[in-house]
């Protein structure tokens, strides 16, 4: 990606996805932060659209504000920084449950096209054993109780699938009214952020849509990278490439975790396979 005029730096179509993530946060209050991409995001928006936002984690944090990102929900530095820290229990009974938090962030490894998640089991094909993933966690009441629930991960045939090989937890269900039917007082996944663009339901058929576009990304190329006969939105929209200050903050962030090394310059670019 070439610089613009506004003198945004070069970036990698995941500096792209994680700024974009971040953005969708803007207006939160509080956010349940799933670990992984979703923990970049709402560091990020911390340190640039929303230095007010709340981070909550499932260890029991809530108001974290670490220097760095952490490694998982245990990370010391969750509980050094944090406002509260509170039993799990109590996290997922009175805060979760009760209808405390208004945004959860999640990652996956699998999503269809309803926004059901698999984080659990992956089939290897014939003759092999199946993957075995992390789990549920807490993902499963973060998606049923927070007000509406975000998603970050990378695009691809292996991640966007027709069937779930296992779900983990429940987006949208088979459809509109599924969540209802349940009892989930959640709103559930509104948007899909990826390094191709921006996924949003259908408010008629709940079924994925793409609404975004990365820049130099092409419809074309997000459907190659999806398992389904993907359906395009009648006006799709671009997203606005990463600010120079966004680039800092989030390169600053990577960069804490790793004594002696600074930012440094990205490796591929935008609009170039970086996995």
């Amino acid at each position: 990606m070439t610089a613009t005029a506004a003198g945004t730096t070069d970036f990698t179509s995941d500096e792209l996805m994680e700024v974009n993530a971040a953005r969708a946060l803007a207006d939160a209050t509080t956010c349940f932060v799933g670990i992984g991409l979703p923990s970049t995001a709402a560091n990020l928006a911390r340190a640039t659209v929303n230095p007010g936002l709340v981070l909550i984690y499932e260890s029991g944090t809530i108001g974290s504000k670490p220097t760095r990102l952490p490694l998982s929900i245990g990370d010391g530095e969750l509980a050094d920084t944090a406002d509260a820290v509170v039993p799990v229990p109590e996290m997922f009974n009175y805060w979760l449950q009760g209808g405390r938090i208004d945004v959860g962030f999640l990652g996956a490894a699998q999503v269809d096209r309803y926004a059901n998640i698999n984080t659990s089991v992956v089939d290897r094909g014939p003759d092999k054993p199946e993957g075995r993933l992390p789990g549920a966690g807490g993902a499963p009441e973060i998606a049923s109780n927070c007000g509406k629930v975000l998603m970050v991960l990378r695009h691809s045939t292996r991640n966007f699938v027709e069937r779930l090989d296992f779900v983990t937890t429940m987006g949208h269900g088979g459809g509109p009214g599924d969540r209802k039917k349940l009892g989930m007082p959640g709103a559930g996944p509104v948007a899909v952020i990826t390094d191709l663009g921006v996924l949003r339901p259908d408010p008629a058929t709940a079924e994925l849509v793409l609404t975004e576009l990365h820049p130099g990304v092409t419809v074309e190329r997000v459907r190659a990278a999806t398992g389904w006969e993907l359906t395009v939105a009648g006006t799709v929209g671009t997203t606005e490439p990463p600010t120079p200050h966004e680039l800092a903050a989030l390169r600053a962030l990577k960069a804490a975790g790793k004594p002696g090394k600074a930012p440094g310059k990205p490796g591929k670019t935008a609009g170039k396979e970086t996995r």
